[in-house]
């Protein structure tokens, strides 16, 4: 049994329409996994904003320091037995 010609420009019609919408929901899911990475960036740029201030508060010196000094020295800082034995007591 075929289609006829009228048939078959409803069906084209409602595909297209459901067409529409699938990528308006498509858009949107989009949009929505932007803003969710957008918001994790944020929240990592805060976070270490805030502990890269507070190494500058508790040791200025670590203000004029090259990069690579300060790796070395937190290297050399997070090796020490006590920090090790420190560090976990604080991790569960």
């Amino acid at each position: 049994m075929s289609k006829s010609k009228e048939e078959l420009i409803e069906e084209k019609i409602k595909n297209e329409k459901e067409i529409k919408i699938l990528e308006h929901q498509k858009q949107r899911l989009g949009n929505r996994i932007e803003y969710l990475t957008k918001g994790d960036k944020a929240k990592r740029t805060h976070r270490l904003c805030e502990k890269g201030g507070a190494i500058e508060s508790v040791c200025p010196a670590t203000k004029n320091m090259t990069s690579a000094d300060f790796y070395r020295l937190a290297e050399f800082i997070f090796d020490l037995p006590e920090v090790k034995k420190h560090l976990e007591r604080l991790m569960p």
